[in-house]
């Protein structure tokens, strides 16, 4: 068990070290873009850039909130049920969750086969597979954060008092 803690922190710096640097990232392109525009000169590619960057930082940053369990859900409400119940509900969540993900990842596949050979409108020599490519890609990672964080959250749903989450208590 040593073993899959240390790859899930390992997991987690990697995914923070990547959200970090979009982040950089995007508000260095915005900053950039506002000093062009204010001195009455405009990037033809900021906008492009900018919303697949936006793109980029949402797939990643859910899967950095997958793994630590940041995102959406109703845990109170599965606190509040028996035991036996809770692991059902909870295991049905999971499969839900990363069916979902799975599916978005094979249909982000196939629509990039789709896209070959197309090019972004501003920077032609940017491929709209390249772009898009965080959509099969980011969904990977949320199930690898899934099942990463899956057997925390498992022992939490199995026990007779289960705690609320951080996230609830807010």
């Amino acid at each position: 068990m040593q073993i899959f803690k240390r790859l899930r922190l390992i997991f987690e710096r990697l995914l923070e070290a990547i959200t970090v640097f979009q982040m950089a990232a995007l508000a260095v392109v915005v900053v950039v873009a506002v000093i062009y525009r204010w001195s009455g000169h405009s990037l033809s590619w900021y906008d492009e850039v900018a919303s697949i960057q936006l793109a980029w930082l949402t797939y990643y940053g859910s899967a950095l909130a997958a793994l630590k369990r940041s995102h959406i859900g109703m845990t109170s409400v599965l606190n509040a049920v028996r035991p036996k119940l809770r692991v059902a509900l909870f295991l049905v969540g999971e499969a839900i969750v990363i069916g979902f993900f799975i599916t978005l990842a094979w249909i982000g596949y196939a629509i990039l086969e789709v896209l070959e050979g197309d090019r972004l409108v501003s920077l032609p020599e940017v491929t709209a597979t390249f772009a898009q490519s965080v959509i099969p890609i980011g969904s990977v990672l949320f199930v690898i954060a899934q099942l990463l964080s899956f057997p925390e959250e498992f022992e939490k749903a199995k026990s007779e008092h289960a705690q609320m989450s951080a996230t609830d208590k807010g």
